[in-house]
């Protein structure tokens, strides 16, 4: 695609920006949890109608698809994640979530979205608005999923097993974004290991209750557990090969409802996240080698017991993929396109180009307000003034970020779209 066709794709940013900020500013403050996200998914509709695109609902419980067909050529999908997240907004924006939902445990919990996925519902809606409207400049298909539940890690795999990759069809490349705590008007492509695997375990081990004056007959799960945590410590340190990113985190331990009474169980909880499968199965072994140890130790009367759950894939980009994408940046966005250091962070979006077997890239966008940002290293203290994602106090700056976010995904897939003059390359294209 010519720079002169992407400038006249783009060259609507400003109308598409009348109604989106409105429409951004709305999802934000009505944030919807991980298999909610029904008022979300019917605003995206109603949306995507207007635009005359082909729509499919209920995709995967909440999920939406939209298509522009435009004629031969590739066919490019473009995803955005949208549900929030069990926190009780800080920031104190004028549209700031109040919301709050009964969770799945039960409880009410407030919402909101803390990690910028109202962000990323905008951005791809823009993004198809821009495409819809000048359908002179390309050929092809744009593709573009409207993904429920990634925060839970079953968004991308409930939609494929309710009929994703029929409803789409034939698909070439498979392309995301997220916003990320770096300057606003920044985009930044990564090749290879992005983002890492995570797997979350819910460990219960046994002891024998009694009273709290009476240690002698019991067999203390408190400490037990307590052992465990500090055992687990070691699996980083010891048996990963230094230069070799890894991460073990102990989140909860649970046990006990009385300070004199000795209960019978303890309740661990602990997330790893991995850049290999052979780093992960060694993790994971470990953890469970060391728990049973500990457990024989204690003497305790059952064997623990260890639940698997939110299971994120490795984000793994494809070197093509992402040096065309790159490219592209680099002709539209000039010294705003950086290099994305690699993320400890998880995404269960690679799910869905595995499953369609096509290439994919993943790349960052900046969402924090540029003069903050620089202040914030300027003084050392980008971790004390920068709010991340999933914190109270993350929330994008409205623009630059979604002009970036929306230009982004348009440059990306106008990478692949043929023009009319058939001057956009179409490597892997089978259409």
């Amino acid at each position: 695609m010519t720079g002169s066709a992407v400038s006249h794709v783009l060259h609507r940013l400003a109308e598409v920006r009348g109604w989106q900020e409105g429409f951004y500013r709305d999802l934000h403050a009505h944030p919807e949890l991980s298999h909610q996200e029904t008022r979300t998914a019917a605003k995206v509709a109603d949306r995507l109608r207007v635009l005359g695109c082909e729509v499919h609902t209920g995709v995967g419980g909440t999920g939406v698809v939209a298509m522009v067909r435009n004629g031969e050529g590739p066919a490019v999908l473009l995803r955005a994640d949208m549900d929030a997240l069990p926190v009780r907004e800080a920031t104190g924006l004028p549209y700031a979530s109040t919301a709050t939902t009964i969770g799945p445990d039960g409880t009410e919990v407030p919402v909101m979205h803390a990690c910028g996925h109202d962000v990323h519902v905008a951005c791809l809606l823009g993004a198809v608005d821009l495409l819809a409207g000048a359908t002179a400049d390309w050929q092809g298909t744009a593709v573009a999923v409207f993904q429920p539940a990634e925060e839970v890690a079953d968004g991308a795999a409930r939609m494929l097993a309710d009929g994703l990759a029929a409803m789409v069809g034939d698909v070439d490349v498979a392309l995301c974004q997220h916003v990320l705590p770096f300057p606003a008007g920044q985009v930044a492509t990564r090749s290879g290991p992005t983002l890492s695997a995570a797997d979350s375990m819910r460990i219960t081990v046994y002891g024998r209750g009694a009273h709290g004056s009476m240690p002698h007959a019991s067999i203390d799960p408190v400490v037990l557990a307590a052992m465990i945590v500090v055992r687990l410590q070691t699996v980083i340190s010891r048996e990963v090969e230094p230069g070799e990113p890894a991460v073990l985190t102990v989140g909860s331990v649970q046990a006990g409802t009385k300070s004199n009474v000795i209960p019978d169980h303890a309740t661990i909880l602990l997330n790893i996240r991995t850049y290999n499968e052979g780093t992960r199965s060694a993790l994971l072994d470990a953890i469970k080698r060391i728990v049973t140890a500990e457990c024989t130790a204690s003497r305790s009367p059952r064997p623990p017991e260890f639940e698997l759950f939110d299971r994120f894939p490795l984000t793994d980009n494809d070197a093509a993929v992402t040096e065309r994408v790159a490219t592209a940046f680099a002709a539209h966005f000039g010294a705003d396109a950086r290099q994305l250091p690699r993320q400890t962070a998880s995404e269960d979006f690679s799910d869905i180009p595995r499953a369609l077997a096509i290439p994919y890239t993943y790349w960052g966008i900046g969402g924090t307000d540029a003069n903050l940002y620089r202040q914030a290293e300027a003084t050392g203290r980008r971790s004390e003034d920068v709010p991340v994602n999933h914190s109270a106090g993350f929330a994008p700056v409205l623009q630059p970020t979604l002009d970036t976010g929306t230009a982004a995904l348009t440059v990306a897939a106008l990478a692949w779209l043929a023009g009319p003059a058939g001057d956009a390359a179409r490597v892997g294209s089978h259409r």
